[in-house]
């Protein structure tokens, strides 16, 4: 298996030793064997379902704060296993998972009918396609920007094009 894709048990102490191993591994989340992004994803969705109820430019605070820390946590993480962009760190799938979930937040944006749960399901699965897809530019910043910057902006990227995918569908809808 590649060094990106597993953990030894030297490396998994080392991401849980510190504050910012256990914010990089999205809470042990991205401790999954397998499918780590995914486990990510699906473990952000229940901190969005509080987050939902903030105001929108508090929400908008909380992504920016939550990315200068994924930058920072995940840098110091790599650095700590020896591995840039180890699988395992995952805190990068919860800032674009929220990204993509924010047009959920605009009322404007919804159907009559309102908030849906098959909307968060869509939100999800868009941010997943995009993730795992990388159409450009996500792949060329998957490929380019390294450290802690360059674990988090691609997956920011993936949950703009998922919001603005998921923005599209709703006004569809409405």
């Amino acid at each position: 298996m590649s060094a990106k894709k597993t953990l030894s048990g030297e490396q998994r102490r080392a991401l849980l030793a510190t504050p910012a191993g256990w914010l990089a591994c999205g809470f042990g989340s991205g401790l999954a064997p397998v499918a780590q992004g995914t486990f990510g994803s699906l473990a952000a969705l229940l901190p969005w379902l509080l987050l939902r109820e903030l105001p929108l430019p508090l929400y908008l605070v909380v992504l920016l704060i939550g990315f200068g820390a994924g930058v920072w946590a995940c840098n110091v993480a790599s650095l700590a296993l020896g591995v840039a962009d180890h699988r395992s760190l995952v805190w990068d799938e919860f800032i674009g998972q929220w990204i993509a979930l924010t047009p959920l937040l605009i009322p404007a944006l919804l159907p009559a009918s309102g908030f849906a749960w098959w909307m968060l399901l869509a939100g999800f699965v868009l941010f997943r396609l995009f993730d795992v897809w990388k159409p450009w530019p996500i792949s060329w910043l998957d490929r380019r920007v390294k450290g802690g910057m360059g674990v988090m902006i691609d997956d920011v990227v993936a949950g703009v094009f998922a919001a603005a995918v998921l923005t599209c569908g709703l006004q569809f809808l409405s």
